[in-house]
């Protein structure tokens, strides 16, 4: 019988990473179609802009769902609308119409919204003995569809926007599908330990630690975001010149990324979570250096391979500090951590384009990101200073 449920776990995680795969594609692919949608409805940048709090207004939306639904001890249904909507949206995106595309993305967000965090939280309570090395790895899986995404610019200009959407889409249903037979008690809510009694009963919010940790995650998903987001069209600005795929910076940006992530649970067995972060947030300001100076594409690639190497590892392991700050049912009473991250995207992305369009040169918005970092900084001085010093993690 434990063999049983072993395995219905087993194949529950295979398919939980495997949408959490699948939506590091739909997460990030806003930024690969910016320039398309650009040409499409002839726009500027702060018009273009607006695609990205369409995108984000939805996954606000979807944070709450998903504050909703794990509430309830319901977060693979969660996951199973949430992969279902980012189908949709994906789909909506064919039609040329621009404001039927803010509504895509909108509904994307949404479903990004939903199952990334229920994911998240699945796999933390999951893996209760290896929390920050379980998300991790999951997010290193996530980082694989990023990469993959990365070269869908090429892949839409040869064959076409519709069908690489319906291949997702599908994809996307069909996890859907799965989840709906799986077992439901496979899902266990989180209790309260022998050293943490009142584990349900002690607010978070009210905590100030705890919004600062919010905080934290604003800038930093901003951060990533809008990496992810502007890059391609800062690369197209750069230089005119061509050059191959793999040395394209959006590229390096995500392979660094994953790779970071992959092994971050290496690095955990000599760095405590804040040596982690800080090193981490060290090198993204060396990256961004490089790349805030570079006057060509390889030089550029160099140094958006450098910061998506230092960002690889920030979102999980902060998600895991908070849970080890706030007790196991933290995770479930994670809303505002998500929801400051999803706003985060928004203000950053949106500041860049308005920065961007204002100074008429897309470098100027780019520094935003430099000062994200700087500021990172100093709110992971401050973090440390307020927790006692951490064990080394497995």
């Amino acid at each position: 019988m434990q063999s049983q449920h072993g395995k219905k776990l087993r194949n529950l995680q295979i398919l939980l990473h495997i949408g959490f795969f699948i939506s590091g594609i739909t997460t990030i692919l806003i930024g690969q179609l910016l320039p398309i949608l650009a040409s499409r409805f002839s726009l500027n940048d702060l018009q273009l802009s607006y695609f990205f709090p369409a995108q984000f207004a939805g996954s606000i939306t979807g944070g709450f769902l998903f504050s909703w639904f794990g509430k309830r001890n319901k977060l693979l249904a969660s996951s199973l609308i949430g992969c279902f909507l980012m189908g949709i949206g994906i789909l909506t995106l064919n039609v040329s119409s621009f404001g039927i595309c803010l509504l895509g993305f909108y509904c994307n967000g949404i479903g990004v919204g939903m199952t990334l965090p229920s994911i998240n939280v699945l796999t933390l309570e999951l893996n209760p003995h290896r929390p920050t090395a379980a998300v991790n790895i999951l997010n290193f899986v996530w980082g694989l569809g990023a990469i993959l995404c990365s070269q869908f610019y090429n892949l839409f200009k040869s064959i076409g926007y519709f069908p690489v959407s319906v291949g997702l889409a599908v994809s996307l249903l069909l996890i859907s599908f799965l989840l709906l037979f799986t077992p439901k008690g496979i899902e266990q809510k989180p209790t309260a330990t022998d050293g943490n009694e009142d584990d349900f009963s002690t607010p978070i919010w009210t905590n100030p630690i705890a919004w600062v940790i919010a905080g934290f995650n604003f800038i930093h998903v901003g951060f990533e975001t809008a990496m992810g987001g502007w890059l391609p069209t800062y690369t197209e600005r750069l230089d005119g010149q061509g050059y191959v795929w793999w040395l394209a910076p959006i590229f390096l940006f995500w392979l660094f990324f994953v790779g970071g992530r992959g092994i971050a649970p290496i690095f955990l067995r000599f760095l405590n979570e804040n040596q982690l972060l800080l090193t981490g947030l060290l090198i993204i300001l060396v990256g961004m250096g490089v790349l805030l100076f570079a006057s060509d594409v390889l030089t550029l690639g160099i140094g958006a391979g450098i910061a998506g190497f230092g960002t690889s590892s920030i979102f999980p392991t902060n998600l895991s500090r908070f849970t080890k700050t706030f007790g196991p049912s933290a995770s479930r009473r994670a809303m505002p951590f998500f929801i400051c991250g999803t706003l985060g995207a928004t203000f950053t992305t949106q500041i860049i384009g308005w920065t961007s369009n204002h100074f008429n040169s897309l470098h100027s918005g780019m520094f935003i990101l430099m000062g994200s970092g700087v500021v990172l900084i100093f709110l992971q001085i401050f973090l440390q200073f307020q927790n006692k010093p951490q064990t080394v993690l497995e």
